[in-house]
């Protein structure tokens, strides 16, 4: 399978609303260096929920655009371009249904690895100006993805993004967030998301969580809520 990178994309922090945030992404033309913790240039206003190892990389359909501009028509501009969720890299031709947990993937002379969906938080609220974006993004399972970087290289828009390996092809990430936010307590989908090598272990703890709980955790401060 192979789709080509449209936009690699890089951001710096920055005030939003009452917070900070580096979620206002723009293009970079040429290569960009892509290392373990993520593109050169790039940045996290908060360590604590954003990047790290195992979110080096924030890949978005641009496949979804149609949707949300169907559902959000006052917002026709950010969402005609690249960046508006965030995201590393923006491509036609993958989505959510398209892609598996642990799939590798060669981006010019990276190599990258799908570690888990996004989880929206509310910083996507102040984004699009909309109360409810984070949960309008968790329901429709149009959350994008992360990598994490198997191999350092360096990226760029016109590049192909080439599937390598797919060890997992039963588990794309639409039947991932399918269990995580709809079907969310059913014992054997969280038996082997627990069990899955290559997802993110705090996603494998969520579900480890559930199974020993038989409870779902709460999502309201996260999406930006009243509790």
């Amino acid at each position: 399978m192979r789709v080509v990178i449209e936009a690699v994309l890089t951001g710096r922090a920055a005030p939003l609303g009452t917070t900070t945030s580096a979620i206002a992404k723009a293009p970079v033309e040429g290569p960009v260096a892509v290392g373990p913790l993520g593109l050169a240039g790039d940045a996290q206003a908060d360590r604590r929920f954003h990047g790290g190892p195992e979110k080096a990389v924030h890949h978005y359909a641009l496949d979804h655009a149609a949707a949300w501009r169907g559902e959000l028509p006052g917002l026709p501009d950010l969402l005609e371009r690249p960046g508006a969720f965030g995201e590393n890299v923006s491509s036609h031709g993958l989505t959510e249904a398209r892609v598996c947990v642990g799939d590798l993937w060669r981006a010019g002379s990276a190599l990258l690895q799908v570690s888990q969906a996004r989880q929206p938080c509310f910083k996507l609220n102040l984004r699009f100006g909309v109360p409810d974006m984070a949960r309008r993004v968790q329901a429709s399972g149009r959350t994008g993805w992360y990598y994490r970087v198997i191999e350092p290289g360096a990226v760029a828009a016109g590049e192909a993004l080439d599937l390598v390996e797919r060890p997992h092809p039963d588990w794309p990430l639409s039947r991932l967030l399918h269990h995580v936010y709809v079907d969310r307590l059913n014992a054997a989908a969280l038996r082997e998301i627990a069990a899955l090598a290559p997802l993110t272990e705090s996603w494998r703890a969520l579900a480890a969580r559930r199974l020993a709980s038989g409870a779902v955790e709460d999502w309201r401060r996260r999406l930006g809520e009243a509790e």
